[in-house]
């Protein structure tokens, strides 16, 4: 009998013992020999298994409900349905997934496979790599628990538990996750990536560390391949020489963008000013911030901070040269200083803060209007220095004894001097009157002084007219009140605006920028399920905040699709 005859019939043989063995199982579940040259039993070592060897053309095969498996040594329990392969071994799951280890252990009835010694498992885009990795066939899950790396065409992924979902072509990475790339780097307690978009979800604290820009957050989205994502819980980027936080925070690499929505608030690193709003949007080359809903704009000046308040902010330029652009119902407070108007200009580069339409300012009781006013920084210092009201200068301040009458000054033009932090000096010129009332040591009234002429200078002690001075050719008196009828106690175009003072950084705020309604930022609270988001996000490329999973699997609530940052 020649050797190919003997191998059938030994073939036969080793068929007929298994099937002798074998209870009756369900169809298709036991594990069935394809190739096994050389068989022998060891009852000592392994009861009630037989022993495959290869044979020097070929490793011992079996298959298995559409997967099959090559080693040097099989040990197979054919009773039980199950099997241990040693040395070189292979799992192939059709074209899918192939898996190569020193050693593995596979049970027919659970479907379930462990290997060991070296493992790798392959799709064809991506390659897993660890010392144990468990397959469920039954699941299409493979996980491991002791660490792994996946290197794909983009990026390497390693952690010390990870999941791949087979069909989903997902990795679920869990505790000490980090990504190596080119570009960034990134590291999360949680991440999960899908294989053929590279796009990764994260939860628990993530940090992702580019060349031009650090993302933290606690729950976020980040597309490997464009370094485009946002966060929605506890999120910051460190952009350039500006922090970003809010409870949403949008970031595009290729068009140097950022946005935040809710709870916002942008540092300025260098300047080491502040803004604070709703909404913000951020061009890192055009070195400019926008923001809207309750915006506000902080900057230390004399180590009192100043608060600058409108409609919409704008913070445009370099560190050097950055200029603050307040728009509608623009207000600003500083301790003893507060001001309102249309809008306001203030540039870093002139030390030059502008007040611009029916501006009006107080500074602590004077209520100072005119047609533009101009307040000037020490550009060495930094501290405030002077101020201008170019046009129809009015200066008005309640009598504080009487509390019935008003101080008042008026002219074409008025300037301000400031002397650490306080207004020492006020200059009017031009077509110059007065209006002022005169008390004796003993607080009671000489008169009330009442003068015209080319220039008044005001010195001023505790943001209280000290002293008085007329220049070139006054002319005036000092009138009993008795002889001053009340209508003559205001000057031409008098308007006090008292009620209209701003008293407190709370104050900038009207009504409506208290009761704004803040946008619903998806994905914080509520359960998602991610997978289906994902799909979405492949096909429309709409960006819209997650969640894992249901822990308890019951089916999560559909995601509500929302554009970050809207």
């Amino acid at each position: 009998m020649d050797l190919k005859k003997l191998l059938f019939f030994n073939f036969l043989f080793i068929t007929s013992i298994l099937m002798a063995q074998e209870e009756k199982k369900p169809e298709g579940r036991q594990i069935n020999l394809v190739y096994g040259a050389n068989s022998t039993k060891d009852e000592e070592k392994f009861p009630g298994a037989i022993i495959f060897n290869r044979d020097d053309e070929r490793q011992v095969q079996f298959e298995h409900q559409g997967a099959d498996l090559w080693c040097d040594i099989a040990i197979v329990y054919s009773k039980e349905n199950r099997m241990r392969a040693i040395g070189n071994v292979r799992l192939q799951q059709g074209d899918s997934i192939e898996m190569n280890s020193g050693k593995m252990t596979y049970s027919g009835e659970t479907k379930l496979a462990k290997a060991w010694e070296q493992v790798n498992l392959a799709d064809g885009q991506m390659t897993l790599t660890t010392d144990t990795l468990y397959f469920d066939r039954e699941k299409q899950e493979s996980y491991y628990r002791s660490g792994g790396k996946v290197v794909d065409s983009v990026n390497v992924l390693t952690s010390l538990i990870g999941t791949y979902f087979t069909e989903l072509k997902k990795v679920q990475f869990r505790k000490n996750v980090h990504v190596d790339n080119p570009e960034y780097t990134i590291d999360s307690e949680q991440l999960d990536y899908y294989r053929t978009s590279k796009n990764a979800y994260m939860y628990g604290p993530s940090t992702i560390v580019g060349e031009e820009y650090t993302i933290y957050c606690e729950r976020g989205f980040y597309d490997t391949k464009i370094e485009q994502g946002y966060g929605v819980k506890n999120t910051t980027i460190n952009y350039s020489n500006r922090i970003i936080e809010g409870d949403s925070v949008y970031f595009d690499k290729v068009t140097s963008f950022a946005s935040a929505t809710n709870n916002i608030v942008v540092t300025d690193t260098i300047n080491k000013g502040i803004i604070r709003g709703h909404y913000a949007e951020i061009f890192k080359e055009k070195d400019s911030v926008f923001v809207t809903k309750r915006a506000v704009a902080i900057n230390l000046v004399e180590q009192d901070s100043i608060y600058i308040h409108g409609d919409t902010l704008m913070v445009t330029g370099k560190p050097e040269a950055r200029v603050i652009r307040a728009f509608r119902n623009a207000k600003f407070y500083k301790k003893d200083l507060a001001g309102k108007c249309d809008s306001i200009h203030s540039e870093e580069k002139t030390g030059i803060t502008q007040l611009i339409k029916e501006p009006i300012l107080w500074n602590v009781d004077n209520q100072m209007t005119g047609d533009s006013i101009h307040l000037i920084s020490d550009l060495e210092t930094e501290k405030l220095d002077s101020l201008k009201v170019i046009n129809n200068a009015f200066i008005i301040a309640l009598d504080t004894v009487s509390k019935t009458g008003y101080n008042q000054a008026k002219g074409k033009d008025l300037f301000g001097k400031f002397i650490d932090n306080e207004l020492k000096i006020i200059d009017l010129v031009k077509n110059t009157e007065v209006i002022y009332y005169m008390y004796n040591d003993d607080q009671e009234l000489i008169g009330i002084d009442k003068t015209i002429c080319s220039k008044i200078r005001m010195n001023m002690q505790n943001n209280d007219i000290d002293e008085l001075i007329f220049y070139i050719n006054p002319d005036g008196d000092i009138f009993p009140e008795k002889d001053l009828p009340v209508d003559s106690r205001k000057l031409k175009g008098f308007i006090w605006r008292g009620n209209e003072r701003i008293l407190s950084k709370e104050a900038i705020f009207d009504e409506d920028d208290n009761n704004i309604e803040l946008v619903k930022i998806r994905g914080i609270d509520d359960s998602y399920d991610i997978d289906t988001e994902e799909q979405e996000r492949s096909g429309n490329k709409i960006p819209v905040t997650s969640k894992p999973p249901n822990s308890k699997g019951t089916k999560p609530k559909r995601p509500i699709l929302k554009k970050v940052g809207s």
